[in-house]
């Protein structure tokens, strides 16, 4: 089961537009709006409306106001060196690139197929094309905002980041107490060894046993993209367990015994939960609709 970054679309006047959750904010899809103007040539759109003196003053402005890291100094180069003429040309990429924008998000491939903005700066890109366009956007885009569908994946995108930030804490309590005491030959496999601990504990073999075992998921991912909701349940709650057991100087094989009591115990309990099987349902949507 892999960690997908909350995507979903909503329909304006018949034209479907892709929404990406950054942080927590709302990116909309400029390339799906542009083929509302040209369904051949979104990119070509983009770019026209980005190399406009006005849409240039309207989003480095955006910039300015919002982004404390952007290159304010390279903007106001460019706004008397380039701007004023017809050769000025601006793209997603050179804006990101070069003046570490954030309200625009060119195309990565992986995760944005296509180019994304912030709702400030797409609103102005749907009125350049469109007056109307721009009303049922902001229509559809307040839609989103309750709808409930929507709002569980943000929840359970915050619930796999929940689990990240335990595992920080499970690293760190390996740094802090048993990293200081390896030679330097032996902090090379500190951590890989603790995350060890824990998949024996609770899936029964190391992880080069399961890529062993599974050499076509393993091109993929590890025993923990592939395993259920209860299992991850189970592994956060251990992750914590042994950054405590670590703390307290238990040994490797005393941490092993007791977080493998832990994982049956909690196997147990945990198996018919309602809290589980809502878990389950939820992921399940998002597999369905990613």
């Amino acid at each position: 089961m892999k960690t997908n970054i909350v995507t979903t679309e909503i329909i304006v006047k018949e034209n479907k537009v892709g929404i990406m959750r950054v942080g927590n904010v709302n990116y909309i899809s400029l390339t799906d709006l542009a083929k509302y103007a040209n369904s051949k040539d979104p990119s070509g759109v983009i770019r026209n409306w980005m190399s406009n003196k006005n849409s240039f003053d309207y989003y480095s402005l955006w910039e300015e106001i919002n982004n404390e890291n952007f290159n304010s100094v390279e903007s106001h180069r460019i706004k008397i060196a380039e701007v004023p003429y017809n050769r000025f040309t601006m793209t997603p990429n050179r804006w990101k690139k070069s003046f570490n924008a954030i309200g625009i998000i060119p195309s990565s491939g992986k995760y944005s197929k296509g180019t994304f903005a912030h709702p400030d700066i797409a609103f102005e890109f749907a009125s350049w094309l469109s007056p109307e366009f721009k009303l049922y956007l902001i229509t559809e885009f307040e839609r989103l905002k309750t709808n409930e569908a929507y709002q569980e994946k943000i929840d359970w995108q915050a619930n796999r980041i929940l689990s990240k930030l335990n595992y920080v804490v499970h690293t760190d309590a390996v740094k802090t107490y048993i990293v200081p005491t390896l030679t330097e030959e032996q902090k090379k496999f500190a951590y890989a060894e603790e995350a060890d601990v824990l998949n024996v504990a609770l899936f029964g073999m190391t992880a080069k046993e399961w890529r062993d075992s599974n050499p076509k998921l393993a091109k993929e991912g590890n025993i923990r993209d592939y395993t259920d909701i209860l299992h991850l349940v189970i592994l956060n709650n251990l992750e914590n367990s042994n950054a405590e057991f670590i703390k307290l100087g238990l040994s490797q094989r005393e941490r092993l015994i007791k977080l493998n009591d832990s994982a049956r115990t909690q196997m147990e309990i945990l198996k018919n939960n309602n809290g589980i099987k809502e878990l389950e349902n939820i992921d399940k949507y998002l597999i369905e609709t990613k």
